[in-house]
């Protein structure tokens, strides 16, 4: 194992010496690569069914054992399929935070990023955790467990909406003007002649923007949600709970001292 570990080594040092590389001079090299982790793995696994009374590895290690071996399978089927393309259900991109996935966004300065997804909604300048997932969904298929989640939380029926384009969806549509929910979607097809109508949906678009939008900032610059230091998804939560709420005490301590300088 030792020897074959060394040659594997060496054959690699001089893999990424070299300033190109050949499609089967990188397949080869991923081959010898996964041949090494998979000897390991199964003399890992050998050596805990040989000394079944021995704790060989503690429970941190067993668990390290167990994420390896998944991103072991996940690399060796995907090497096999033989496109690279391809993308990986479930793919873990961190050992130490195997729950984390990558999220394609799109923007221009960062395609991909990693971390929790949350989708909140906004309530007279209070934010509510409307679903948080660490695997990427489409917030635009959200729009009713929001309306629903602001009619649990307020008990009155939601009359108005602001949201960008990507909940303006037919289905949401439908299920606004179903509802007799006014909403900023732009409208579709010709612009509307009723001046009053579409100067609400501009007024609504513009309050949200800012609303929404600003309250993002806040929570990622004063509230610790720009860089979460956190080595557990448990603990990962929690810290994102606390820091939109408490952004939340703060914006109803401001909004209560204020209407106790005009009562005043």
């Amino acid at each position: 194992m030792r020897t074959k570990y060394n040659d594997i080594d060496k054959a690699n040092l001089a893999y990424r010496k070299q300033r190109k590389h050949t499609h089967k001079q990188t397949r080869k090299m991923i081959m010898r690569l996964l041949a090494l982790l998979g000897k390991i793995l199964g003399e890992i696994r050998r050596q805990m069914r040989v000394h079944p009374d021995e704790e060989l590895l503690n429970y941190k290690q067993l668990d390290m054992l167990e994420t390896v071996t998944r991103v072991y399978r996940q690399q060796k089927n995907h090497f096999k399929s033989g496109d690279s393309r391809e993308s990986i259900p479930n793919r873990i991109v961190s050992l130490s935070k195997p729950y984390i996935r990558p999220i394609v966004r799109g923007k221009e300065t960062k395609i991909v990023e990693f971390g929790a997804k949350c989708n909140n909604i906004l309530i007279d300048g209070i934010s509510f955790i409307e679903k948080l997932s660490f695997n990427a969904f489409n917030e635009g298929t959200r729009l009713k467990h929001c309306v629903s989640l602001s009619k649990k939380l307020t008990g009155v029926d939601v009359k108005k909406i602001g949201g960008d384009q990507g909940y303006s969806g037919n289905d949401n549509r439908t299920f606004c003007k179903e509802n007799g929910i006014e909403t900023s979607f732009t409208q579709k097809g010709r612009t509307g002649k009723n001046e009053v109508k579409n100067a609400t949906k501009r007024e609504l678009a513009r309050v949200r923007a800012t609303a929404m939008e600003g309250s993002f900032g806040t929570q990622k610059e004063h509230y610790g949600l720009r860089k979460i230091a956190a080595r557990i998804k448990s603990t990962e939560i929690m810290l994102i709970f606390f820091g939109i709420h408490t952004a939340n005490v703060v914006n109803l301590a401001r909004q209560e001292s204020v209407q106790v300088a005009l009562a005043a």
